[in-house]
């Protein structure tokens, strides 16, 4: 019986862990990985932790048409070569938006990539139901 369930260990062990495996390999994400929340959490996260991140992720003409009162602005195709120097602080609560979700997510990704640590994707100001600012 014991050499039974020894072989039964090692054969699920010889299937869980190349699947484990492969899981991590696909990412360079940190272990919390990519996270994304509602426009709801993003907003109760916003009032609970007033020195969070807003970042916005799309063209300086869709920030400056709509945009969440503040956020900072870095294009989503800007985020690799400008958050060093912008967001300094590798464990700062981001919290990501763009116009529909597809740019925060891969921008999300991109901090995760970049080592930030606390980065949360709400999506897009499509779904934004607080208030915003327009203007410079």
């Amino acid at each position: 019986m014991g050499k039974i369930l020894y072989l039964a260990v090692f054969l699920g062990m010889m299937i869980f862990l190349p699947a484990c495996y492969r899981a991590l390999a696909q990412t360079n994400e940190p272990e919390g990985g990519y996270r994304r929340i509602t426009a709801a959490e993003a907003f109760d996260m916003m009032m609970d932790f007033p020195q969070a991140i807003i970042l916005d992720v799309r063209t300086e003409g869709e920030f400056r048409a709509r945009r969440i009162d503040g956020s900072i602005l870095i294009p989503h195709n800007e985020i690799a070569s400008r958050a060093a120097g912008e967001l300094p602080d590798k464990n700062a609560l981001i919290l990501v938006y763009c116009q529909s979700g597809a740019r925060s997510e891969q921008a999300a990704r991109t901090l995760l990539g970049l080592a930030y640590t606390n980065v949360f994707d709400f999506g897009g100001i499509n779904n934004w139901r607080f208030s915003t600012v327009s203007g410079n």
